[in-house]
């Protein structure tokens, strides 16, 4: 009998690492497909610099902040819900999760209305304002659309990921001793937060 139990414990600490192990290998590939943009933002800044630096002043620096300010938070508060679970605090670490999953729907909020002022002023991807601009700004602003499209397209998959867990964590599927979704779901978010303080100074603090 206790073989059977030493091996079952085995077994779990097998998947446990399996998991985190997928993971990092999945946030590998999202760091290889952010990379190559960075790397074509790169090139195209160099060989269209003043066009970018006049680009730049279109964007409004202080909501990128505000924006950088929610997601920073959201990463303390997904690692504090992570550590209150694993000290057995469920209440708090639920609330901590829902804390996270607020800052993330604040942070697309912000991003809504942010996008709507670019819509109104006919700066868009195809948009006869924006093709009437000289090649560097639609260079820019196709970069800006795509980049922050598919960051934000990442944080809803994120708030996604967090209610599952917030989902799991009410129903005791994750708890102190089984808690490797929810970290998975912290590593996850915490490559949110860091694609975005890469995307802030590129696109917000050129000017």
């Amino acid at each position: 009998m206790t073989g059977q139990t030493d091996a079952h414990a085995v077994h779990l600490h097998r998947d446990d690492v399996g998991s985190r192990m997928g993971m990092w290998l999945f946030l590998f590939t999202e760091l290889i497909l952010f990379g190559g943009l960075f790397i074509i933002y790169a090139v195209y800044r160099y060989t269209h610099q003043t066009e970018f630096h006049l680009a730049a002043q279109e964007l409004n620096s202080s909501i990128g902040l505000i924006n950088t300010i929610i997601l920073l938070t959201s990463s303390m508060t997904m690692a504090m819900s992570i550590t209150a679970l694993q000290k057995g605090n469920k209440p708090l670490s639920m609330a901590l999760v829902s804390a996270t999953m607020l800052l993330a729907v604040g942070f697309m909020v912000n991003k809504f209305f942010e996008w709507s002022a670019k819509f109104a002023h006919g700066i868009y991807p195809g948009s006869a304002d924006l093709m009437n601009k000289p090649q560097g700004e639609v260079l820019y602003f196709g970069l800006y659309f795509v980049m922050t499209g598919l960051h934000a397209l990442h944080v809803v998959i994120g708030l996604t990921i967090l209610a599952v867990n917030l989902s799991f964590i009410h129903r005791n599927n994750v708890t102190a001793s089984n808690s490797v979704k929810l970290e998975t779901a912290g590593l996850y978010w915490h490559l949110v937060d860091l694609i975005w303080i890469f995307l802030f100074p590129l696109f917000y603090l050129l000017h």
